[in-house]
């Protein structure tokens, strides 16, 4: 029998060690997790709301517990698990509060004596999730499809299986009944032994836009509703009159969450040519200052990335876009001693064709990419195969606000502000970066059947 393995990312050290799930395994999870679901889908969203407020409540109790556990198995500071855990239960809250309106009954008017739309939960769903956001990728997913009355399964990333269970254990705790909301420890090639199974009727995956098109491949061959969150390359456009102050500030946060491992994490900085150099000098200045450690020390904001291999192709990235012309403004050299960690670097004058613009950097690597005006920056900024966020900053609110509602290439775009997810707003990307959206109503009616009811 195989086993999954955790690996403090600090020391390099194991942590854990997890039995993979058998295929006569999966199988019975799949079988209870149908049996549940036919319960489930019967229970009226005010039962429904109870049980996902105490699964809230359990989180805010857990919450060190919780922030101490994604920091041993993924090397997240302390604070930002802190913050990861008060927003799942912020999301659990939203849901249980606002099912009940988003998918009751919607009268339509036609030549029928009464016509309307039902929202009806599909059945189980299965989650394929990363490992960067271990307890936040769950909860957008689960609180929302488990409101609707489906029932749900995880597969988890292989070294935050410490996570997964903690999750199972949560549900279990609130009072959902067995096989409702499950975590199957399996590695990515073990899949097919649930997708493959008739009751599953959907898959929600967070990853890489590969892993995408496999599950979306598979997915579709069975004619299984998919919604798909995958990678980034976030251009944030920084315009002649944006206040540069604030503005400097917004890019570094948006670009070390998580230290830099988000797919919204802004990956491109823009600037027209009157302003490049002073951003470039602000945001070094910035990302200088921020303090690489070990993610349980106070005051650390750059944790080790989750895996040395991770942290390998990070460098090799920065590696090849120095040799084709990008200057090294800041770090790009591996630390010596254990762990995986990798400084705050940013590299000037990045164009196309260097990995640093055109591919995902998955960790604290930021490109400072020079443009001539605003048209130039909307070129360079819709110039990459995916579409997941963007910002744009100018004092001219009302022109910022035209171009990301109207030129930019993402599924959602802020101004003056970094990109983050929010319950109350639909999550997603176009291109590479996927399809579908989580959170907000229309999060929730991604897995549902749409009815219609004509009565004559």
């Amino acid at each position: 029998m195989r086993s999954l393995e955790s690996i403090d990312p600090t020391s390099g050290s194991k942590i854990g060690s997890y039995e993979e799930l058998a295929r006569e395994q999966c199988i019975a999870a799949v079988q209870s997790a149908q049996r549940a679901f036919e319960n489930w889908r019967e229970v009226d969203f005010e039962r429904r709301g109870v049980l996902m407020m105490r699964v809230a409540d359990l989180l805010d109790q857990g919450k060190d517990r919780f922030a101490n556990l994604m920091a041993d198995e993924m090397g997240k500071p302390l604070a930002q698990g802190r913050s990861e855990i008060e927003k799942c239960a912020w999301a659990c809250r939203y849901f249980a509060e606002h099912a009940v309106r988003f998918l009751g009954a919607e009268p339509i008017q036609t030549d029928a004596r009464r016509s309307f739309v039902v929202f009806r939960p599909l059945g189980v769903i299965l989650a394929v999730m990363p490992w960067n956001f271990p307890f936040w990728q769950v909860f957008r997913f689960a609180a929302p499809a488990l409101m609707a009355g489906n029932a749900a399964l995880l597969k988890h990333a292989s070294n935050v299986s410490g996570c997964a269970l903690a999750i199972h254990e949560l549900f279990r705790e609130a009072g959902f009944s067995d096989g409702l909301f499950q975590s199957l420890l399996l590695r990515s090639d073990a899949l097919d032994a649930v997708l493959d199974r008739p009751e599953v009727r959907g898959v929600a995956l967070t990853g890489s836009s590969e892993a995408g098109r496999s599950i979306a491949s598979k997915a579709g061959r069975l004619l299984k509703k998919t919604v798909l969150e995958l990678g980034g390359s976030d251009p944030y456009v920084i315009l002649e009159d944006a206040d540069l102050g604030p503005t400097a500030e917004a890019c570094v946060s948006g670009r070390l969450v998580n230290s830099g491992q988000s797919c919204i994490a802004a990956k491109r900085f823009i600037a027209v040519a009157p302003v490049y150099r002073e951003f470039a000098d602000r945001f070094v200045g910035l990302m200088r200052a921020k303090r690489m450690g070990n993610p349980k020390e106070p005051g650390v904001e750059i944790g080790p990335l989750a895996r040395r291999d991770l942290r390998d192709t990070l460098h090799a990235q920065v590696i090849e876009s120095v040799r084709l012309g990008a200057q090294r403004a800041l770090g790009g050299e591996i630390p010596p001693g254990p762990g995986a960690f990798y400084p705050a670097t940013v590299l000037t004058g990045v164009r196309p064709g260097m990995p640093a613009f055109d591919q995902e950097t998955f960790g604290p690597v930021a490109a400072i990419v020079e443009a001539r005006d605003e048209p130039e920056a909307i070129r360079l900024a819709n110039q990459s195969p995916f579409g997941l966020g963007a910002a744009v900053f100018s004092k001219d609110v009302a022109r910022a606000e035209r171009i990301a509602a109207e030129s930019i290439d993402a599924g959602s775009c802020f101004v003056n502000a970094a990109v983050h997810s929010d319950p109350r707003l639909p999550f997603g990307g176009i291109k590479d970066s996927g399809y579908g959206r989580e959170l907000s109503l229309f999060g929730i009616r991604e897995f549902v059947n749409v009815k219609t009811v004509y009565v004559r």
